[in-house]
Parts: C-alpha cells; structure tokens; sequence
C-alpha cells in the first residue's frame, strides 16, 4: 500500500470550512439527556437520521435511561429468564446446569450454563451455552438481531460461536438476549500480565505474533469479501455503491450518541464531526465490516496456537471495509515491538504489513485516503464511546461495570489527542 496521500485543496478547503462555519454542539440541557422526554428523542431521531435498527436501539436507550440504576443481578433471577425463553425454544425436556458469570469485556451481561436436551439433528445432547444480554445501559447501544444474524452468517466461513436463539426485543428477559455457544480459548497469553481494558494492548510476544497474526489478517479478509448469498439479514441496510451514505450514517449515529450522552463540550468533537460530514468518501464495494476486529475480541488455543473464536460482532454492519482496516491499526489497541520504536497493529503485526497481507489475501485494494478517513472517524467513536457514553453510564450507575468504564475514559483522551494531531496536519 502506497503511503498516505496530502491532503488535497478540498481536504484543506473543507477543513477550514469546518472551523469557520462549523455546526457547532446543540443546545441540549443537562436534565433532557438525564431523563430524556419524547420531544428530545424526536429531536434525536430526526437531527441525525441512521440505520433503522440502530435508531432503534438508541431510541430504546433514551425511553430508558430514565428508568432506577443498575440494582445488581441474580443468577437465580436470569435462570429464571433463560427457562421461560428455553420453554418456548426448546421442544421436549430439558434441564440447566452450571450456571456462572462471566467477567470480561466493558459492556455486556454474560452468564454461562450447560444446557442438557434433544438437539434438533443430534439427539441427545450437552452444550455448554452463554447468554449475552445488555445491562440497563450500555456503553455500546446495539443490537443483538444484528449479532444473531452475523454469527448465523459466518457460522462454518470464520471461527465463531454457534448462535442458537435471539430475543430481540426483550420479550423474556429484561433486555434484548442472545444465546450461543460456549467457545473454548483465551484472549492473552497465560503467562502475560499485559493488556488492559478489554484485551487492548496486549502483547502476545514474538513468538505467538508468527502464529496467530496471519490467521487474524486471513479472517479479516475473508469477512470482508464473504458474500451473504442467502443469508438472512433483515436487521441490515445496505448502502448504495457510489454514495458517501454508509460513512455518513456511521458518522451520524456517532454524532447522536455524543449529543445523547456527553457530559461536556469539547471543541475538538466539533471541529472532527464537521470535517468527517465535508469529507465523506465514496462507497466502491459493500462488505460486512466486523465494527471491532482487534486483540481482546478473539479466542486461541494455547497449544494449538490456532484461533478459536472471533467475537463481539455488535458492531457489525454493511459497509466499508476500511473502517475495520483503520479500527485493527489504530494506535489505542497496539503497542511497540521489543525494538523500542516499531508499532504492532492489536500487538499483532505492523500496519504496513497488515495492509499488504490483506490485499494479497482478500483481492481488494487498500486506498489511503480512505484510510485515513476512517482513521480520523475511528479516532471520534473512541471519544464518544470513552468521554461520552462511559462516562455516562458510569456516573448514572446503569451497569453491572461502572468502576471498569470509569477507568475506561482515560481512553478517549489517548483518542482525542491522537485526533488532535491528525487533524492539525489536516488544517
């Protein structure tokens, strides 16, 4: 991949543009993002148009946010939930053993079970399932009909678990569910101390990189250039080719979620979202863009040394493949190698060589700018999703991880500044 064009006239032009006629943040009052009424979420909804299922989740978490605090959760009460669901799921008898908690990730209730009964085409059968539901609140508002559907979509193409059922609209438990199987793996080597937040700079070693980095850029490339065929994916858009409409609408659930939840201006937020809607670039092939790819997000086996699982697809949506590309790179998931100066890409691979094993292996071209465009929306996501939403969600007590997103924010600091610079070159 060729290096990272200069900014063009227009780029420049636009950037400028950006600061002197910027829209600047709305005049939202403390207590409407507090307890949001009808008319503040209409304002929402229609200020910044996206994808129907993802104005549904948000909208969902507006007409809840008012609602008590995270009051904690029972394994006893989620059994509960889980045999009304496997009631109506499962035909003949059943039962549940072994339930636990799962610790992990910044977002999610996991609850892990065995479940004992008639499989439909096995017979007889003992699976060791999971149930992924969100707490009150979320720092990511998504939607689990989206993740079923991907996982269905990938079962058999990439390692992932096997997605058995979906409540997509909370009808047996508090919040929207998804169950799937139990996926054996860990997410950092054992030996290892290192990584922080959700398996975000981990450092695999020279060793477990040689094994574990080509299987990561072959997945990538194979999600990329999967073709859904007959799949079922009617909690999906599908942008048109030609149009700057799928990088617009990302831009614009991200520019709803920071008005929705942030807690203070930040003039920077402002000047990237006015640059990112003046430089929109232009769809040339629709792929399935993960939302997440990146180390913390994948299970290998230890002694295999080969990875088991790619998880976390919440983020997933149809789209331009260079925000996965740009999202794997970004510097708040990597570290530097032993060397003291060369940047790993997920502690994984440099970004230059990340980039050229994805075009010989996926057929599709790496464009800089593109690149770099999706660099800078990354960049804006991270401050929203850190400065913004976990901040939120933390201070209100809405989940079950207040202190772990608390220490979250620091973050979209490391986002910000990064943002910072990027688009100082820019302008």
């Amino acid at each position: 991949m060729s290096k990272p064009a200069t900014p063009t006239t227009r780029d420049r032009r636009d950037a400028d543009a950006s600061v002197t006629y910027g829209f600047g943040p709305l005049s939202i009052s403390e207590p409407d993002r507090v307890r949001p009424g009808k008319e503040f979420i209409e304002r929402m909804r229609t200020t910044f148009p996206i994808e129907r299922e993802m104005d549904k989740m948000l909208t969902r978490k507006m007409e809840h946010r008012a609602a008590p605090a995270y009051a904690g959760a029972s394994l006893e009460r989620m059994t509960e939930h889980l045999t009304a669901f496997l009631n109506e799921a499962v035909e003949g008898p059943y039962r549940i053993t072994d339930q636990r908690w799962f610790a992990g990730g910044a977002s999610k209730i996991q609850m892990g079970y065995t479940l004992h009964w008639n499989a439909p085409g096995r017979g007889p059968s003992i699976d060791r399932m999971v149930v992924r539901m969100e707490p009150s609140e979320s720092v990511n508002a998504t939607s689990r009909a989206r993740e079923f559907q991907l996982l269905k979509a990938f079962e058999g193409v990439v390692p992932v678990p096997k997605a058995f059922w979906v409540d997509a609209e909370a009808k047996w438990f508090p919040e929207p569910a998804l169950l799937y199987s139990f996926c054996e793996g860990i997410t950092k080597p054992r030996a290892t101390a290192s990584g922080r937040l959700a398996g975000i700079g981990t450092n695999f070693g020279p060793d477990l990189r040689a094994r574990l980095a080509p299987q990561f850029v072959r997945h990538l490339a194979t999600i990329h250039t999967h073709d859904r065929g007959s799949a079922d994916m009617s909690a999906f858009e599908v942008p048109a080719i030609g149009s700057t409409e799928s990088a617009l609408k990302q831009l614009g659930r991200a520019r709803r979620v920071w008005e929705e939840d942030r807690t203070d201006d930040l003039a920077l937020a402002e000047v990237a979202s006015n640059w990112l809607a003046r430089n929109a670039p232009i769809l040339d092939k629709v792929s399935v863009v993960h939302g997440d790819y990146r180390s913390g997000n994948f299970l290998f086996d230890e002694h295999s040394l080969e990875i088991t699982a790619v998880l976390d697809w919440e983020r997933g949506y149809l789209g331009d493949r260079h925000r996965d590309l740009a999202w794997t790179a970004n510097h708040a998931f990597g570290h530097v190698a032993e060397d003291g100066k060369t940047f790993l890409a997920s502690g994984l691979i440099t970004p230059d060589e990340l980039f050229e094993t994805y075009e010989k292996l996926s057929g599709l071209s790496v464009d800089p700018a593109r690149l770099r465009y999706y660099t800078i929306l990354n960049s804006y996501q991270l401050v929203v999703s850190a400065v913004a939403s976990a901040q939120r969600v933390a201070n209100m007590g809405k989940t079950h991880q207040d202190i772990l997103l608390a220490s979250a924010v620091p973050v979209g600091y490391i986002a910000a500044e990064q943002l910072r610079k990027t688009l100082e070159e820019l302008l």
